[in-house]
């Protein structure tokens, strides 16, 4: 039986990298997907492939009027939303002395502001279901030190998700993050950091780097009922990098 049978989810950054894989997974599963991105022709591309079972919806995470439409669309789509994968975000290694407000304040306005917008605008579709699962993806760097900005909006992450988990649990709502470290996505196999990849990758204990595939097999334990008793939790899939 398929693990997400009659779940509709909603996968932010769902237009290409470790979002394209979440939703190729999601649909293959048995749940109903609506992919948003601000990536329109990306988006549309992938809803196409994956057929009638998964939509596209643009969506800007920073604003909350655009997720309100986001979380209608997908109920007039699919009926409620029973999972929302936070996985929108944006990385940027600077200094703190190079690093720009404006700089900050976009970086995390994209990755911390919309999870926090995300899963308020969620909460009502996921009422009126009883039950939900929200799973905010963070990073290793939300439990070590990493660049500024960057760091910054993954602890707070990681924090919100186990404010949120605590406020919610009496709905029957789950929330939990997701820790990846460094995944083979878009961000990273850029020529300019191919070679410092593969130069970092021998220090990681497992010596490679994840498949996004990887990330997304715990994404969808999470967003299944198989993890019915985990809510406000960390997960970590980084090949023992921060064990060490």
């Amino acid at each position: 039986m398929s693990r997400l049978n009659g779940k509709v989810a909603i996968i932010t950054g769902g237009a290409r990298g470790m979002g394209a894989s979440h939703a190729r997974l999601f649909i293959k599963e048995g749940a109903k997907v609506m992919i948003a991105d601000i990536l329109e022709q990306e988006g549309q591309a992938l809803a196409e492939e994956l057929g009638e079972n998964a939509q596209f919806t643009k969506l800007d995470v920073t604003k909350g009027a655009n997720w309100e439409e986001v979380v209608a669309a997908t109920e007039k789509a699919f009926g409620p939303v029973n999972v929302l994968v936070n996985n929108a975000g944006i990385s940027m290694n600077k200094s703190i002395e190079e690093t720009t407000e404006e700089e900050y304040r976009r970086i995390i306005d994209i990755n911390q502001v919309s999870v926090f917008l995300g899963m308020k605008a969620v909460i009502p579709s996921m009422k009126k279901g009883q039950v939900g699962s929200i799973v905010n993806i963070s990073s290793i760097n939300g439990l070590v030190g990493g660049a500024i900005g960057y760091t910054d909006s993954k602890f707070a992450v990681r924090g919100m998700s186990k404010a949120a988990a605590l406020g919610l649990a009496h709905y029957g709502i789950r929330v939990n993050s997701v820790h990846p470290g460094v995944i083979e996505t878009p961000m990273i196999v850029q020529e300019d950091s191919k070679d410092a990849i593969e130069a970092f990758a021998k220090h990681i204990p497992n010596r490679r780097v994840a498949k996004p595939e990887e990330v997304s097999n715990l994404v969808l334990y999470l967003a299944s009922d198989d993890s019915s008793y985990s809510t406000g939790s960390e997960f970590v899939v980084d090949g023992g990098l921060t064990a060490q």
